[in-house]
């Protein structure tokens, strides 16, 4: 069988009706006939939603044909033994050019009663924010259940919602449970549980192109909410040049930070896990074995367990994220 190789996917855009035009302008994407597109998905799993390799000899294959021949090589042994073919996280770019619904997502344990494959964690890392943009998370206080639906009844939800202002390099944690929204003007990363489990609980009264409102999930969410206030819900970080920073490090995945001007060493010998980088500023070649690959600003590669050691050059300056199990 021939050798694992750094993998690109071809981006999979949704074209939502609260997205904008950023990841094209900003992120360099190519959306094709697209005039818009709210999300890209770089690299998923969800049914119906396959990745397919856009580079090297396994180019049109799809993520679980290539986990099924390469199976622990690929994903890292201990992963593959708990996951099998099914790939555990979901990486995606969202452009907010309007308000997202309000939403919650259930944990594992209650998507298992619901006969979901699991719940949904996921972290948001801010690439571009204008001026006063903000996103919701969490409440302002701690509510109860009956609170919470007088407030949701009367229409008067947001008034206990938690607000953040936001600016480039903001980080928010989302575990499953945590009542959230982005907002306008917003440009972000998101690493999520491979799961497409949401429950809509507010949408601004909007409508689609034909006129009707999107369908909420009122009592669903009702069971999957956390209605405790937290103390921070912005992740506080220090990052240095040429430093891994750690992120967001939870049961599902673990998120670090890296931004650098010089060239880097890399070793993840003691790591069993593929390795994800997506790019959020600049450009960087990848040196492995005895050849190279470049990623660009807005591009996402995903590294096989079995490349264990490699070197990170930039052009200039990079940052990126760096995402494993």
């Amino acid at each position: 069988m021939n050798k694992l190789y750094p993998l690109k996917f071809h981006p999979i855009f949704k074209g939502y009706i609260w997205g904008g035009n950023k990841l094209k302008h900003i992120l360099g994407k190519d959306l094709g006939n697209l005039t818009m597109a709210a999300e890209s998905w770089e690299i998923s799993a969800v049914e119906d939603n396959i990745s397919v390799v856009a580079n090297g000899f396994l180019a049109g294959h799809n993520l679980h044909e290539i986990i099924k021949m390469y199976m622990g090589d690929l994903v890292g042994e201990h992963i593959y033994e708990k996951y099998g073919i099914e790939f555990p996280i979901l990486i995606k770019f969202i452009d907010a050019n309007d308000k997202l619904s309000i939403q919650v997502h259930p944990d594992d344990n209650l998507a298992i009663k619901r006969n979901l494959p699991n719940g949904k964690t996921e972290m948001w890392y801010v690439l571009q924010a204008e001026k006063g943009a903000s996103l919701i998370s969490g409440f302002t206080r701690k509510v109860s259940k009956d609170e919470y639906l007088n407030y949701f009844n009367s229409g008067e939800l947001p008034g206990i919602l938690n607000n953040e202002k936001v600016s480039a390099g903001d980080v928010f944690d989302i575990p499953a449970g945590r009542i959230h929204a982005i907002g306008p003007g917003i440009l972000l990363a998101e690493i999520q549980q491979t799961s497409d489990a949401t429950y809509r609980i507010y949408d601004w009264e909007r409508k689609d192109k034909s006129g009707k409102s999107r369908e909420l999930h009122t009592e669903l969410a009702i069971d999957a909410i956390d209605y405790n206030y937290y103390k921070d819900y912005k992740t506080s970080y220090n990052s240095l040049i040429n430093t891994t920073t750690e992120l967001v490090h939870c049961d599902y995945f673990n998120t670090d930070l890296l931004k650098f001007d010089s060239k880097i060493e890399k070793d993840y010998s003691s790591v069993d896990s593929f390795i994800i980088y997506m790019c959020t500023e600049g450009s960087f070649t990848l040196h492995y074995d005895s050849d190279s690959i470049i990623v660009n600003k807005g591009e996402t590669i995903l590294l096989p367990a079995v490349l264990e050691t490699f070197q990170l050059e930039p052009k200039d300056s990079c940052t990126l994220l760096e995402i494993y199990l």
